[in-house]
């Protein structure tokens, strides 16, 4: 390891670290994990959380977008507190409803691509319906 600090406003500490073998140099981030907190699914299964299942679907969302790696990953957080402050449960309609509002502030094009998603839109009626309360 070369060196060590706080990231994240310090809920990660970052490293960076030096292979021995080839002398790659490489970053590692490591949070408290969220274990404690399971997602109620809307068929009423359970699960763990996991950071990055969601991360992977907002970055989705945000492909070709002016959304940089600090954006999500600052969103995620307060997301996070804000979920495990209260219980220990959450669902995913109320994890896909707070990504779907903090993505609006973020990006709007990222914000309807993540909705189409958690929404699931039968059809381009429903689809125009949700474009035209962004522009109320």
């Amino acid at each position: 390891m070369i060196d060590s600090r706080l990231a994240e406003d310090g809920r990660a500490v970052r490293r960076r670290r030096e292979c021995s073998k080839c002398n790659h140099r490489f970053t590692t981030f490591e949070r408290q994990e969220l274990s404690t907190l399971i997602v109620v699914k809307r068929d009423g299964t359970r699960e763990p959380y996991s950071r990055s299942k969601l991360e992977r679907g907002i970055w989705i969302a945000c492909t070709k977008r002016p959304v940089s790696e600090g954006q999500v990953s600052k969103m995620l957080n307060r997301l996070e507190e804000k979920w495990a402050a209260n219980k220990k449960e959450v669902s995913s309609a109320t994890i896909g409803t707070d990504v779907m509002r903090a993505l609006r502030k973020l990006d709007q094009v990222a914000y309807i691509r993540f909705a189409s998603v958690h929404r699931e839109f039968k059809d381009v009626d429903e689809f125009k319906e949700e474009l035209g309360k962004l522009f109320k």
